[in-house]
């Protein structure tokens, strides 16, 4: 794996970590009766994105290192997720 693919592997995962992440633990305006004008009432009222951010980059460092593992290492190949064998042999 290339430094470009190691890096955009990373930020897949680290985008789809962040996306599980905002909503966990969420207070919305509404919840804390606190609704600004020309807000929605789903609007968060302390999102908090750096500690946010930072728990992200953590969680999404650990998955990529055992993702990079996987495919540097070879441990899982295409031809172990060929559950229908559907590859004919010789075939990459």
């Amino acid at each position: 794996m290339g430094i470009a693919s190691a890096i955009v592997l990373y930020a897949v995962i680290w985008f789809v970590v962040l996306f599980v992440v905002l909503p966990i633990r969420l207070e919305t305006q509404g919840d804390a009766g606190k609704r600004l004008i020309g807000t929605h009432a789903g609007s968060p009222a302390n999102l908090r994105m750096k500690k946010k951010a930072l728990l992200v980059s953590v969680i999404a460092f650990f998955i990529w290192a055992v993702v990079a593992a996987v495919i540097i290492t070879g441990a899982i190949s295409v031809r172990d997720l060929d559950w229908f064998d559907r590859m004919r042999p010789g075939s990459s």
